[in-house]
């Protein structure tokens, strides 16, 4: 009988020496507007401690736009981002080799409204020349939406004037205050807008059929990503991020909005957990079930960016390189398909 409990106890000595350990244990994760409710699963998968039970100790740091975001990234004080599927693409075409590895937002959840009391005179994108348009910061995808719906609708992105809101509070304050006559934003602001009466959808990417209707086709929105080096570099712990992501997408699954909300910090529901549960349930069909990105998805995020940006159109892109399912392939084994 001892003999069989030390082989047992052997047998897993030895499968512990041969487990692989993180290369980078400690990882810096940069997000454009954390409390932002596209990205939820990253917040879940911090709440829920599936980070930690990957032998991660992940920094979070939030800034007021994916752009920003993005520069933390390029500037190398973060590791990888949770942003906009938007930026990969771009970026490629600018010599930087950005991969995407686990796919948070089926779409984008990103809403072009106005001020109510200026529906009069804004009818349609088009009465948007000459007039402030917000948005969480200029080079975001939030003002990347503004200038493709310009494009679309025979403007120039310059005809109008973009300004940088940041996140959640600071967004809605400067909508309320008047200082900007559209905005570019998701939730929670575009729905807290609405409840108060102060702001009119033009323009909706909240569910897919929206999104098919704006863009031609799926368009893949949050994302975790980060230099292709880094990946290379260290395999193990880039697994380790996609198996705690696909972690929390599996448990968002089926989870009523009261659920979620409950693993939330208060700071997000701004003393009105009522309309942050409403909030919540109008999004949560809006995440990936799987991580895995569509194969047709960066087709369409390249054809809208190329309709306003004339160096991406103009440049070759690889769109097989913005994205890979590997590691999330691999998690789903574990987790469930």
């Amino acid at each position: 009988m001892r003999k069989a409990v030390w082989a047992v106890v052997l047998l897993l000595v030895a499968s512990l020496a041969l487990a692989k350990a993180p290369e980078k244990k400690h990882v810096v994760i940069a997000v454009g507007g954390k409390s932002l409710v596209v990205y939820l699963p990253l917040t879940v998968a911090e709440r829920l401690g599936y980070f930690k039970d990957e032998g991660l100790d992940v920094e979070i740091q939030d800034f007021k736009g994916g752009s920003a975001a993005l520069r933390a990234l390029l500037g190398r004080s973060a590791d990888l981002v949770v942003g906009y599927f938007d930026h990969i693409v771009r970026l490629q075409a600018q010599g930087r080799d950005l991969e995407g590895v686990v796919l948070m937002g089926k779409y984008p959840g990103i809403v072009l409204g106005i001020q109510k009391k200026l529906a009069g005179e804004i009818r349609s994108v088009r009465d948007l020349k000459g007039r402030k348009v917000g948005v969480t910061k200029p080079g975001s995808s939030t003002n990347y939406f503004v200038y493709y719906l310009l494009v679309k609708n025979g403007l120039k992105p310059n005809d109008v004037s973009i300004i940088g809101v940041g996140g959640a509070s600071s967004a809605i304050a400067a909508f309320e205050k008047g200082e900007i006559d559209a905005i570019s934003h998701v939730e929670p602001v575009i729905t807290t807008l609405e409840e108060r009466g102060l702001l009119k959808v033009l323009v909706d990417t909240r569910k897919p059929e929206d999104t098919l209707k704006v863009f031609g086709g799926p368009y893949p929105a949050a994302t975790l990503y980060t230099h292709r080096a880094f990946v290379e570099q260290h395999p193990e712990t880039t697994q380790r991020l996609v198996n705690a992501i696909v972690r929390a997408l599996r448990w968002m699954q089926g989870k009523s909005a009261d659920e979620v909300v409950a693993i939330m910090p208060r700071s997000y529901y701004q003393n009105d957990p009522e309309l942050y549960k409403k909030i919540v349930a109008n999004s949560l069909s809006m995440f990936s079930a799987t991580g895995r990105f569509p194969p047709e998805g960066p087709k369409t995020a390249y054809k809208v960016l190329s309709m306003f940006d004339k160096k991406l159109a103009a440049a070759r892109v690889d769109l097989e390189k913005t994205y890979t399912n590997r590691f999330v392939e691999k998690a789903l084994t574990k987790f469930g398909k």
